[in-house]
């Protein structure tokens, strides 16, 4: 039998006979490396620890330190799930189950639902199959077979995924009595399995389509050690005090009304505050930072949207036409078409360029009713868009200005950590984008170089690309560690070449824009839902919309009160007076939960020394302060943007 070469990360290069598999050779590096490996990496293809290796190339041993490790084990862990789902329920007939970034899910089609006690009989049905040490089984079936055989079984999900997925050869795989239609690879037994939870059950729909069978999709997680599971049920449970959904309303920030259709938000008074503190602060930096600002309809002819390209590549996230006497027209599901109107509209020279347009720009898309979630995930939503047209000498700059900015607004509102992605196209799969390929090349080098010489740490992401161009995206996280997809810069040459864009260059010819795509809070709804939860609701003083409410002691102080309310009304400080017929005690609590930073008590003392007992909504009493002294202080942390004080 002939040898095979396998070369190992570090270089050292190791001959075995053919048909060897990852397993064997992880144990003949050392039992530790056999017992830790999970799964394996033959040249780029993630394979399973029983696969033969036929041919001389690379082998990486995924551990559970490697970052396919636990994404791989949580698939298994879904396996593992659905194992015990359909001893349970052999009613039930299971759809997918993939991975997640915090755990895992699988999907079943069954007409009776699962409650909260079925979750806990199938978590401990798991427990069982754990004890059992089930083999992952890889089979594999040519398409006609696989089809006939889970037809028997009456799985008939897994026949539509057969049909429209397999290759004319398929790999199933087998954990106990449960055979799934599964590409791999998984871990080598339910044995490995060493901590997981069900989290909760939610309606779904098959491939996402209302129309389609409904189904149950249960939620789980699972983690190598005890304690990363036990920290991360610590963090769901403050997640959920958190939850901007249940913040909006006990603290009447925002609504969604049935009346008017889901994902479309209402922002109540105090919301709209806080809005306008954000739209207003950007719009200052805007225009400070040349910026110019527009106003675009929300509505155009369907043939703008057949120019600009999204009919063809983002049609399936567009609302239908609305048929007018004259045309077709649309509801925008971006902002960048109307930019070009305007930039187009007038003849452009080179000394003009760069041209930065502005717009906080409500557009619409079309999300399907079970993936709306709160702020997160809307129909009509605000972005804080921006198009930038550059001259392809200054297109750098201008990107490496854009990043700045983004910086600059996200630690403003007191993020510190961030995590940045390169998101290129895959010339493998070129139908999904627009432009030859030396223009893709030489945007992607753009990006990269601006990234580059700000010494800023970034992940490549192949097949991620706008259909228009490659993209920065600038992740920032929480407080609760988690990270949030927000501001973005793209790159586009599609767009000017499909609408004509010229400017007159120094040679006195025409020649074409580099336009850059930038949005920074990315939509204002959802930057919101992000803020509520980051802070727990608990705003920075000059975000929130109460900044103080003063609370008489009793009713023959409530003239002074009146005079301390007004004071600092005139000073334009958001403040209420809380002059209910209720026990100060109760005032105060009720401050709290709405999480004013500051209740002012104003009794006999405060009344002849012309103060306030201030109370802190963090740590309590604060003690005496002069109306005057504690108005400059509280107008200064409005003025400087504090984020502690």
């Amino acid at each position: 039998m002939a040898n095979v070469k396998v070369t190992l990360p570090d270089g050292t290069s190791k001959e075995f006979p053919q048909g060897v598999t990852p397993r064997e050779v992880a144990q003949s590096i050392g039992p530790g490396l056999a017992k830790a490996a999970l799964a394996a990496k033959i040249d780029s293809r993630l394979v399973d620890l029983s696969t033969p290796i036929d041919a001389s190339g690379a082998l990486q041993l995924i551990s559970p330190s490697t970052p396919e490790g636990l994404m791989i084990y949580r698939h298994s862990s879904a396996h593992l799930l659905a194992a015990a789902v359909l001893e349970l329920f052999p009613d039930a007939h299971p759809g997918i189950g993939p991975p997640t970034e915090t755990g895992f899910f699988y999907d079943f089609y069954r007409e009776k639902p699962f409650t909260e006690d079925d979750l806990a009989k199938i978590e401990a049905k798991m427990r069982e199959l754990v004890q059992a040490d089930l083999p992952f089984e890889r089979i594999c079936f040519s398409k006609e077979e696989g089809t006939k055989v889970f037809e028997q079984m009456g799985e008939f999900l897994k026949c539509e995924l057969i049909q429209e997925k397999a290759e004319p050869v398929f790999s199933a795989y087998r954990t106990g009595k449960f055979l799934d239609f599964c590409r791999g690879p998984h871990i080598p037994s339910t044995g490995r399995i060493k901590a997981f939870k069900l989290l909760s059950v939610a309606g779904a729909h098959w491939k996402g389509d209302e129309h389609s069978h409904p189904m149950q999709r249960i939620y789980g997680t699972s983690f190598f050690t005890q304690k990363e599971l036990d920290d991360f049920l610590i963090r769901i449970e403050e997640a959920q005090k958190r939850d901007h959904r249940r913040l909006g309303k006990e603290l009447d920030l925002f609504s969604i009304q049935d009346e008017a259709g889901p994902g479309l938000i209402f922002w109540h008074p105090k919301g709209a505050i806080i809005r306008k503190e954000v739209e207003d602060f950007l719009r200052d930096e805007l225009l400070r930072q040349g910026y110019q600002l527009v106003y675009t309809p929300h509505v155009a002819r369907l043939d703008l949207w057949k120019t600009s390209g999204h009919l063809g590549f983002y049609q399936e996230n567009m609302f239908a036409p609305i048929q007018l006497d004259d045309a077709e027209y649309q509801l925008k599901p971006m902002n960048c078409p109307f930019h070009i109107l305007i930039y187009k509209d007038a003849r452009r020279s080179y000394r003009e360029l760069p041209v930065r347009l502005a717009e906080f720009g409500t557009v619409y898309r079309y999300e399907r009713s079970g993936v709306m979630h709160g702020l997160l995930r809307v129909r009509g939503f605000t972005q804080d868009d921006a198009h930038i047209f550059a001259t392809p000498e200054t297109v750098e700059a201008e990107v490496a200005a854009c990043i700045d900015f983004a910086l600059l607004v996200l630690r403003t509102f007191g993020f510190e950590k961030f995590e940045v992605e390169l998101s290129t196209w895959d010339p493998e799969n070129r139908v999904k984008y627009s432009g030859e390929p030396e223009l893709w090349e030489l945007a992607e080098r753009t990006l990269e170089s601006a990234l580059k010489a700000r010494g800023m740490p970034y992940k490549r992401i192949v097949g991620e690309a706008a259909f228009y161009g490659p993209k920065i995206d600038i992740k920032l996280v929480d407080a609760l560690g988690r990270l949030w997809q927000l501001s973005t810069v793209q790159f586009d040459f599609f767009l000017p070449q499909r609408f004509g864009l010229e400017y007159v260059g120094a040679d006195g010819h025409s020649h074409q824009p580099i336009m850059v795509h930038r949005a920074l809070l990315g939509s204002v709804e959802r930057f919101f839902g992000v803020l509520i939860e980051h802070y727990a609701g608990a705003f920075p003083v000059w975000l929130s919309p109460v900044q103080a409410v003063v609370l008489p002691i009793s009713e023959k102080h409530l003239e002074y009160a009146r005079k301390v309310t007004e004071e600092l009304r005139q000073a334009n400080i958001r403040v209420q007076l809380d002059d209910r017929n209720e026990k100060l005690n109760a005032r105060i609590r009720d401050a709290q939960l709405q999480r004013v930073p500051f209740m002012l008590v104003v009794g006999e003392r405060e009344m002849l020394a012309g103060g306030v007992a201030v109370r802190r909504r963090d740590t309590g009493d604060a003690g005496f302060r002069p109306l005057a002294e504690f108005k400059s202080w509280l107008r200064e942390l409005i003025d400087t943007r504090a984020i502690k004080w």
